[in-house]
């Protein structure tokens, strides 16, 4: 079930692989809705690794919970799930190829935490400041790709002389011989 009255959107799911993949694009597509587009790659690394740890440690059921609130100064993401037990960060190892999900969602975001909800619950939320600096003014001229010089020789099959100063669309022919 999806709900997205004004700036708030409730997704009720299981945390299974292909249910997170389906949350990062509703993360993604409704953030573009409210144009909070520059919020999107932090939004989505969050929710897949709040609902991954679901998925790996939450008992006794995967069912969960994902709501995003926008407020005028800050996003609010939160998941839901059905155990009590609170998340503990742990300092992985160099090598360890698990256990940072937590650290990421707190270096990424501008705060986070976890309560309990219930005897039989928790939620686990972060934010990220809406609140973005200007971009750069870009320069009148965009910069240069520089070229690796090519023996003429190489081109000598193609049929079409491309001007690479030129606005135009290149030909749609391959280059390559063979």
């Amino acid at each position: 079930m999806i709900t997205h009255p004004s700036r708030h959107c409730t997704v009720e799911l299981q945390a299974l692989p292909s249910r997170i993949g389906q949350v990062r694009r509703i993360v993604s597509a409704q953030l573009r809705y409210w144009h909070m587009d520059l919020l999107i790659d932090r939004a989505v690394l969050g929710v897949t690794e709040l609902l991954t740890n679901v998925h790996l440690h939450a008992r006794p059921d995967k069912t969960c919970t994902v709501e995003m609130e926008l407020l005028l100064d800050r996003l609010t993401v939160s998941v839901r799930d059905h155990d009590p037990r609170l998340p503990v960060v742990d300092d992985a190892e160099p090598l360890a190829t698990c256990g940072r999900g937590l650290a990421m969602v707190a270096a990424m975001s501008e705060s986070w935490g976890a309560r309990p909800e219930g005897e039989a619950a928790k939620v686990v939320w972060f934010t990220l400041p809406t609140a973005v600096t200007a971009p750069q003014p870009a320069s009148a001229h965009p910069p240069r790709r520089l070229v690796e010089e090519v023996p003429v020789a190489a081109f000598a099959e193609v049929e079409h002389a491309v001007d690479l100063g030129s606005a135009q669309p290149a030909p749609a022919r391959s280059a390559v011989a063979g």
